[in-house]
């Protein structure tokens, strides 16, 4: 055959294509592979996420509007802080139904005392962080001391601090906040500097690369199996298109919100120390088995009732973001579906209600997806009674997909 006859190598773009195909074909296997044995981590939930935000932007182009978008973060920070304390609780296997009234509670303190006491605004916002705490340490006693069910004490705070808050209130109804204040300032303040959220962007990434790298170069060293280098590099690169994204929308509205970098600032140190500290893998042994971690050593009491005050302590600070956001107080703070929207919001982002798996990312992510339909329904003016229905769906596809993940996960010996 002479040379010119022959066929032609395959060009740059063929080779893409295949490429292309081959990454496809490789990820579908993983993600097979992961289903199977019950390790899909939160990607069932970004990939709702992406679903919820495509639906509602083919039908109103104003929802994924960088206005729409950084509206939506700040709305979502009073109950993310407010998640991530009842995670805390979850993660041991309890539940924590008071955070919407101890938050309503904080709220009324901080009113009271600075509004009509006089007291300084940062002195009141310490004395309603306390209280929160020892509303949820008083929890915590009742079910890691006296071994009361935590459901029932949960329950019978929940109407408690909602009466104390009623009474700190008393003929006032309602109590509107300085505007100019310091608790108005945690919503209403904006960082217009383009470079601070691009900035934060580059310094998240770059600590992710760092933990990342870190964490898989001890792994190998201790000879245990990591992740490689290309799953890092993907994970990166993913980190980054959202990452980036966010400071762009918030370079297109007003700029980066202080609330925001709060609550993600918060996640961070909180992720820190359940994963990295002696005290948050005590939280997770109890989530795996009580008794387990007592013939271990672990103080059980003492980490349920920290647990619980930690809880609190959130739903106050939770409950001042929520203030701040509408600088008012009044007789019903903290109640309606707040509750429900936050323990919904934590088994959605993945925290099991089972205990023992979770993360405070989880949050972020549970909390997004509640606040996302919730704005896409006020955008479209539907009925709040669907938006309930469409929640209540999507909480129990969460809890199925938990339970099927525990399931898959004990025929695989890693339950």
């Amino acid at each position: 055959m002479a040379v010119n006859d022959r066929e032609p190598p395959p060009g740059g773009a063929t080779r893409y294509l295949r490429e292309c195909l081959r990454l496809l074909r490789w990820g579908a296997g993983t993600l097979v592979t992961a289903w199977r044995v019950g390790r899909t981590g939160s990607l069932p939930v970004v990939l709702g996420l992406v679903v919820i935000w495509i639906v509602f932007e083919s039908i109103d182009t104003d929802f994924l509007s960088a206005r729409n978008l950084s509206n939506l973060s700040v709305d979502l920070v009073g109950m993310g802080l407010i998640t991530v304390g009842v995670i805390f609780v979850l993660l041991v296997g309890d539940i924590d139904l008071s955070v919407g009234s101890v938050s309503g509670l904080a709220g009324a303190i901080f009113a009271q005392l600075n509004v009509n006491a006089g007291v300084p605004e940062w002195l009141a916002c310490l004395i309603a962080v306390l209280g929160g705490a020892a509303a949820g340490a008083v929890h915590g006693f009742f079910v890691a001391r006296l071994g009361v069910p935590a459901f029932v004490v949960t329950l019978a705070g929940l109407l408690a601090w909602n009466g104390l808050m009623l009474f700190i209130l008393d003929t006032h109804g309602s109590i509107n906040l300085d505007d100019q204040g310091l608790v108005a300032t945690l919503t209403n303040h904006y960082f217009g500097n383009a470079l601070i959220p691009l900035g934060l962007a580059a310094l998240g990434l770059a600590a992710y690369l760092a933990v990342a790298l870190l964490g898989r170069r001890r792994r190998t060293v201790a000879g245990l199996p990591g992740p490689t280098l290309g799953a890092v590099a993907v994970r990166a690169g993913l980190l980054g298109a959202v990452l980036f994204g966010a400071a762009g929308v918030f370079i297109g509205f007003r700029g980066l919100p202080l609330s925001v970098l709060i609550l993600l600032v918060t996640l961070a140190v909180l992720d820190f120390v359940l994963r990295r500290t002696t005290y948050g893998r005590k939280i997770f042994a109890l989530g795996g088995g009580i008794e387990a971690a007592r013939r271990a050593g672990i103080a059980v009491e003492a980490v349920r009732m920290s647990v619980f005050t930690v809880s609190g302590a959130m739903a106050a600070v939770g409950g001042l973001f929520l203030a701040s956001r509408i600088t008012s107080v009044g007789q019903t703070s903290g109640q309606g579906d707040l509750v429900i929207d936050v323990i919904a919001a934590a088994v959605i982002g993945g925290v099991s209600l089972f205990g023992g798996r979770g993360t405070t990312w989880a949050a972020l992510l549970g909390v997004l997806v509640i606040q996302s339909i919730a704005s896409g329904m006020a955008l479209l003016g539907v009925q709040v009674a669907v938006q309930f229905m469409i929640t209540g769906s999507v909480l129990l596809a969460a809890v199925v997909l938990d339970s099927l993940s525990r399931r898959a996960q004990r025929s695989h010996g890693r339950a």
